[in-house]
């Protein structure tokens, strides 16, 4: 690995690619260390770095070792993140304590995209985005997601928000941040574990060709400097049965009411009840959306050097 000159060491892999302008897909770790149970996370990593290369792109997985910010994790360091006891979970404004302190992190979406457009890597796979909470109007809860994406060049690749959260509310303020929101092969805003949210979106994108076109004309622009949100639902025979969907939801939120859960304590709240509920069939619907998003972003990164 070497130190670039903002300070993120690259894996060999990923240094000569960017150096040869070959495609080069950002991964998020918190996935690996805090979205997946173990040992499935890091079976579950290696196929998502797989299905890049099958795909015809480098994977960059993105986190922190010991304090040092790391695109394109080894398998050491990926094993490291998966099975460590005491992994933070880094966004944004977590980096420089972190990195003070030596910690192990795992990077969320919001820093994820960050050292990705920093180390010059233009596409980045995740599942879900943060968003608006549903109490937010009280609580004021919105992920950090959003204001990054409003101040990062890069394409985001996934299968919307999570339903638990307010939809309606973040398209808004992924609106009024100016970050721009496409549908692949959809006009509808998908909801994760469902392919359709109830909302839709202003543009759609039918081919990875049209996402590398836009990724060049803003370049070329040089007037945005906000993220492209490619939204990519998961086909119908793929997705959580909408009716178990809607009905777990519902019993989500009754338990969250009930118990006066609050804050940050609602979002995993909802997320154990839907893995308990549906009997491990979100889990498998959320192994499903990354690595279907994997295999789009690597497709886009491979047209895209191609232009």
């Amino acid at each position: 690995m070497i130190v670039t000159d903002v300070n993120i060491q690259l894996g060999a892999e990923v240094k000569a690619a960017l150096a040869t302008g070959q495609p080069v897909v950002a991964l998020e770790s918190t996935i690996v260390s805090h979205g997946l149970p173990r040992p499935d996370n890091l079976r579950v990593a290696r196929e998502i770095e797989q299905v890049v290369r099958d795909n015809g792109a480098v994977p960059a997985t993105i986190g922190m070792v010991g304090g040092r910010l790391v695109a394109g994790l080894d398998d050491e360091a990926l094993t490291r993140l998966a099975v460590g006891e005491n992994v933070a979970k880094l966004s944004v404004r977590d980096l420089a304590v972190a990195a003070a302190l030596g910690v192990d992190g795992a990077t969320t979406v919001a820093s994820t995209s960050a050292i990705a457009a920093a180390a010059g890597i233009g596409v980045f796979a995740t599942g879900g985005l943060g968003g608006v909470h549903r109490e937010a109007a009280q609580t004021f809860d919105e992920s950090a997601d959003l204001t990054t994406l409003s101040q990062t060049p890069i394409v985001v690749v996934c299968a919307g928000v999570k339903s638990i959260l307010d939809v309606g509310a973040t398209l808004e303020r992924l609106e009024t941040l100016g970050v721009a929101v496409a549908g692949y092969r959809t006009d509808r805003f998908p909801g994760f574990f469902i392919r359709d949210s109830g909302f839709g979106v202003d543009w759609r994108v039918d081919t990875p060709e049209q996402i590398a076109a836009a990724m060049r004309a803003q370049r070329d622009q040089g007037v945005h400097r906000g993220a492209l949100v490619v939204a990519n639902p998961l086909p119908q025979d793929e997705q959580l049965d909408q009716d178990l969907h809607d009905r777990t939801l519902a019993e989500g939120l009754a338990i969250v009411e009930r118990d006066g859960v609050t804050g940050k304590r609602v979002t995993p709240v909802l997320l154990s009840h839907f893995h308990a509920a549906t009997q491990g069939r979100s889990l498998a619907v959320n192994v499903r959306i990354i690595l279907r998003n994997a295999a789009l972003a690597a497709q886009i990164a491979v047209a895209a050097g191609s232009q």
